[in-house]
């Protein structure tokens, strides 16, 4: 059996009272209080959570742009420095193996950051893919840890935390998925506009054995502001209002980027990438869609999704009854030739129905 792993900030959790869950082989506070005072402290004020078990790869070399495009479904090669780009990992045949997001760090240097439950299987298929490039790819996962700051007072929050100096963008200025450098005890801190609630929001990159100063910094900040530590119970609520998918939900090495709703991603007048020719393939395979209900009983991942005389059409990936909204929300794939018709849920054996809704569900007011 392998041993569970913990962030730097395992201390900072139990000393906060967290309950841990397994994650990727990691344990991580699933939540601190309750799952809903996080999650509208994030939509109202800011929530501070620990992603220090997300893996990050560097990518180094005169052909680091050309080898990324290859790698990957978008064409890196034209971000400028300073942006980031989410982006798809995909295998031969056109599944999904993960998600990411890249980090332009220079014009020969580039920063990927993917799931912690696929840390292995990008490790071994970044390396595959060099063949005639002049690039290095390391796994630098281990030697950093990640913070994300979210909610309205994110900026704010970030701004005022003690410690954090040499910023290279003017707060002003920062733009969503950008980047800026700066520093934290001495030592370069990489501070990311990016996030996965739906609210404005920054990532904190920072050396891994700073990470617990950093954190005690940041919670000081953001006291006056109403920052609470967050889980992942509240993190998966946020992100399904956003209509964010989740690799193991509405991802899998079974899902073409169209299906979920990610055609948009792929950069299809490229050369030459890896599984360029299968997602290309004309497909009639179910889509992901949003789903609505009305009162308080929810689809969860793996409950059918049914027509009116019972034939299932798709199943539920994620489902929860909406904090911000009051109602049941699900995400879902189904047959292309369902979405005209009644759908329902099909919760414990009682038919609710549903309504096919655009994605996201909520939308920030920006």
């Amino acid at each position: 059996m392998t041993e569970a792993r913990f962030t730097p900030l395992r201390a900072r959790h139990e000393s906060l009272g967290a309950s841990f869950t397994d994650f990727g082989g990691w344990q991580m506070p699933v939540r601190y209080t309750s799952d809903l005072a996080e999650h509208h402290a994030v939509r109202r004020a800011a929530g501070l959570f620990d992603i220090s078990h997300m893996a990050e790869f560097l990518v180094e070399g005169a052909g680091a742009g050309a080898y990324l495009d290859h790698a990957l479904a978008g064409r890196l090669s034209a971000m400028a420095v300073g942006k980031a780009k989410y982006s798809l990992l995909l295998t031969e045949d056109g599944g999904i193996i993960d998600d990411v997001i890249v980090y332009r760090l220079a014009e020969d240097r580039f920063l990927i950051i993917s799931n912690a439950g696929n840390r292995d299987a990008v490790a071994q298929a970044l390396p595959q893919r060099t063949e005639t490039f002049d690039v290095a790819v390391s796994d630098v996962s281990d030697d950093y840890a990640l913070l994300a700051v979210q909610g309205p007072a994110a900026e704010a929050i970030v701004a005022a935390t003690d410690g954090i100096t040499e910023v290279s963008v003017p707060w002003s200025d920062q733009k969503y998925y950008a980047w800026a450098a700066a520093s934290y005890a001495g030592e370069p801190l990489l501070i990311a506009r990016t996030g996965y609630t739906g609210e404005d929001g920054f990532e904190l990159l920072v050396r891994a054995s700073d990470a617990p100063a950093l954190w005690d910094a940041v919670m000081a900040a953001g006291e006056p502001y109403g920052l609470v530590p967050a889980g992942l119970a509240a993190r998966d609520t946020l992100r399904l209002e956003a209509g964010m998918p989740l690799y193991g939900h509405e991802l899998s090495r079974d899902t073409k980027p169209a299906q979920a709703g990610l055609g948009r991603v792929v950069v299809a007048d490229k050369e030459t990438f890896v599984g360029k020719d299968a997602v290309a393939a004309a497909s009639d395979a179910r889509v992901l869609t949003g789903l609505s209900a009305e009162g308080k009983r929810a689809g969860r991942a793996g409950y059918a999704v049914v027509a009116e005389d019972g034939t299932v059409v798709g199943e539920v990936t994620s489902g929860a009854l909406s904090p911000t909204l009051g109602h049941p929300i699900a995400m879902a794939y189904i047959d292309p030739a369902a979405l005209a018709a009644d759908l329902f849920l099909d919760v414990r054996g009682t038919k609710i129905p549903a309504v096919v809704t655009d994605l996201p569900f909520y939308r920030r007011t920006k």
